[in-house]
C-alpha cells in the first residue's frame, strides 16, 4: 500500500499534461498549435536523456543516503511544477509565453524523473520473492487506475466546475498539484521505514558508460526491454487517436468516459486473478497469452460499425445500439488484458535486475529503472509522430474551427492507427519472446530464479 499509493500521483502527472496542456496553451494562452507542440516536445526529449542520468545518480548515493531524498525532493518539486504549469498567464509575445511554459515543463519533467526513476527501481528491493513483487505491482496497478480516472476523467471537468477560463485552469492546477503531492509524498515518507531495513551495498557503481554496458549484457533485461519498447510504441500510436475514434468512428464522444470507466474497473477487478494465475502458469506464458488476446480485441475494431442499425434494451442502462454495446464490451476486455500484460512485463523487469551476472554487489536498480523509463518516454514520443505521419498519408485535414468532416480515406487511416498499427508492433515484439524464454531458462538452470518460479 505504501508503495502503490505513489502511482496515483505519477499517473496524474503523466496523463493530465499530456491530454490538457496543449488545450491550455492553444485556447487560454493563445499559443499557435505548432509552437505549442515544439514547446512540449523539448522537455519530453530531454527526459529521455535525464532518466538514465537520474538512475545512475541515485545508484551512487544509495549506499550512503538511500533513495528517499530523491523521492521526497521529486514529489515536492513535481507538485509545484504541476501547479505553476497551469498558472502561466500570457505575455504579448506568443514565443515568450511558449518559452516560459516549456521551461516550467522542463523543470517539472526533471523533478518527475527524480521521483519516478528511483520509485520504479526500489520495487526490486521490496522483496526477493518474484511472486511477492508481482503482488506489489498489483497494488501499483490499482492506484495507477485511480490516477487514470482522475487525470483523464476528472481533470478537464474540474476546469468547467470552477467556471472555465483562466480561473478554472488555475484551480484545476492547484487541486491536482495537491493530489500529486499527497500521493507521491505518501510513498516517499511511507517507504522510509521499509527501505531502512533493506541492505544496500556501499560499493560505488561503475562509471555511467560501464553501467549501461552492464545492463545491456543482462540478456533477460535486454529482451524484456525490447519487447516493452516495441509494444509501448504501438500503444502510444493508439492513444494518439483514441479521441478521434470516438468522435469520427463511434460517432459519440460522450462514450469515451464510460469506456474508460469500464476499462479501469475491469482492469482493477481482474488483478488478483492474474497474480494467482502467474504463480501456477508462469509469468512469461501468461504474458504471451494476454498479449495475443489483446491483439484479437484490437483487430476487432476494424468492424466497429457492426450492429449500428440494431438496438437492444438493457436493464438499468436503457436502449443502445449493438455497436455501442460492443464498444463498451471491448473496453472491458481491453482493461482485463492490458492491465494484465503491463503487470507481468513490469514484474519481469524487476526479475531481470536480479539476473545480471555482472551486477555483483553493486547497487544498480536506479540504472535499470532509468533506462526502462527512458525507453517508455521514447516510445511515447515516437507514437504520436508515427500516428501523425500516418494520418497525413491518409488525407486527414486539420482545422482551427473545431471538428470538420473527414474523407473516407482519413477515417480509414484513424481506424488503421487504432487497430492494425498497434497490432503490427505487438506481432513484431513476439520475435523476442523465444530468446527471452531461452535466457530465463538458462537463469533458472543456473539457480538465479527461485524454485517457486515456474520454468
Amino acid at each position: 500500500m505504501r508503495y502503490g499509493i505513489g502511482q496515483t500521483g505519477t499517473q496524474i502527472f503523466r496523463d493530465t499534461p499530456a491530454a490538457l496542456l496543449p488545450v491550455f496553451m492553444t485556447t487560454i494562452l493563445g499559443i499557435p498549435a505548432w509552437l505549442a507542440g515544439i514547446a512540449i516536445l523539448i522537455p519530453k526529449l530531454w527526459v529521455i536523456i535525464c532518466d538514465p542520468l537520474i538512475g545512475a545518480w541515485s545508484d551512487r548515493t544509495a549506499g550512503t543516503h538511500g533513495r528517499t531524498p530523491f523521492l521526497i525532493t521529486g514529489a515536492l518539486l513535481t507538485s509545484l511544477g504541476f501547479y505553476f504549469l497551469f498558472s502561466v498567464s500570457g505575455f504579448e509575445s506568443e514565443i515568450a509565453t511558449a518559452a516560459l511554459v516549456s521551461l516550467i515543463f522542463l523543470f517539472s519533467m526533471t523533478a518527475f524523473s527524480a521521483f519516478s526513476v528511483p520509485y520504479l527501481g526500489i520495487a526490486a528491493l521490496l522483496s526477493k520473492d518474484t511472486h511477492e513483487r508481482t503482488r506489489v505491482f498489483v497494488y501499483r496497478m490499482v492506484f495507477a487506475t485511480l490516477g487514470v480516472l482522475l487525470g483523464i476523467g476528472v481533470a478537464q471537468p474540474t476546469v468547467f466546475w470552477f467556471g472555465g477560463g483562466y480561473a478554472g485552469w488555475h484551480s484545476m492546477g492547484l487541486i491536482f498539484g495537491l493530489l500529486c503531492l499527497v500521493s507521491m509524498m505518501g510513498s516517499a515518507l511511507g517507504l522510509r521505514p521499509v527501505l531502512a531495513k533493506v541492505t544496500v551495498p556501499k560499493t560505488a557503481p561503475p562509471p555511467l558508460r560501464e553501467q549501461f554496458l552492464v545492463t545491456m549484457r543482462n540478456r533477460p533485461f535486454r529482451f524484456v526491454l525490447l519487447i516493452h519498447l516495441i509494444q509501448t510504441i504501438g500503444q502510444a500510436c493508439s492513444y494518439t487517436v483514441v479521441a478521434m475514434v470516438f468522435i469520427y468512428l463511434a460517432g459519440d464522444v460522450s462514450l469515451l468516459l464510460p469506456f474508460i470507466v469500464i476499462m479501469s474497473v475491469m482492469g482493477v477487478l481482474i488483478q488478483p486473478f492474474w497474480m494467482r494465475l502467474s504463480r501456477t502458469m508462469g509469468k512469461l506464458p501468461l504474458f504471451m497469452w494476454l498479449c495475443m488476446a489483446w491483439c484479437l480485441i484490437t483487430l476487432s475494431w476494424v468492424v466497429i460499425d457492426y450492429g449500428a442499425q440494431t438496438n437492444v434494451s438493457l436493464p438499468l442502462i436503457g436502449t443502445m445500439s449493438v455497436k455501442e454495446l460492443l464498444i463498451m464490451l471491448r473496453g472491458g476486455l481491453i482493461g482485463i488484458t492490458n492491465t494484465g500484460f503491463i503487470l507481468l512485463i513490469t514484474s519481469l523487469f524487476t526479475d531481470s535486475i536480479y539476473l545480471g551476472e555482472e551486477k555483483g554487489h553493486v547497487a544498480m536498480e536506479g540504472s535499470y529503472a532509468g533506462i526502462w523509463s527512458a525507453c517508455e518516454k521514447l516510445a511515447f514520443a515516437l507514437g504520436p509522430l508515427i500516428a501523425g505521419v500516418t494520418l497525413s498519408l491518409f488525407g486527414f485535414e486539420s482545422s482551427r474551427g473545431g471538428m470538420i468532416e473527414q474523407s473516407d480515406s482519413a477515417l480509414f487511416g484513424i481506424l488503421m492507427i487504432y487497430s492494425v498499427v498497434p497490432l503490427s508492433f505487438f506481432l513484431l515484439s513476439f520475435v523476442f519472446i523465444p530468446p527471452l524464454t531461452k535466457a530465463l531458462r538458462k537463469a533458472n538452470d543456473d539457480g538465479l530464479i527461485p524454485a517457486t518460479q515456474p520454468a
